[in-house]
């Protein structure tokens, strides 16, 4: 049987990310450090945000129910490679 832990990360708040990015100016370009594992940030990869989009729920049409979808009140962030010079993936 695998070692296993469970994983329960301070999931942060719209509050809590207005209050840090309180001061910044509105041009400022906001970085995003992804954890390798599980709340290991030691080696994070760096990336930044780029699209922000409602988090939409989706559930298909069933012989009793039509299909429907309900926007939460959450917002799915969206981050890709920091600016740089990358090798094209030729596969």
């Amino acid at each position: 049987m695998s070692d296993t832990f469970e994983h329960k990360p301070a999931v942060w708040t719209a509050a809590q990310l207005r209050e840090a990015i309180k001061d910044l100016p509105d041009d400022a370009p906001i970085h995003i450090g992804v954890a390798d594992r599980p709340g290991d940030f030691e080696g994070f990869g760096g990336y930044v945000l780029v699209d922000a989009e409602h988090v939409t729920n989706w559930w298909p049409a069933t012989p009793s129910t039509p299909e429907r979808s309900e926007t939460e009140k959450a917002l799915t962030l969206f981050a890709d490679f920091e600016p740089g010079e990358y090798e094209r993936d030729t596969g």
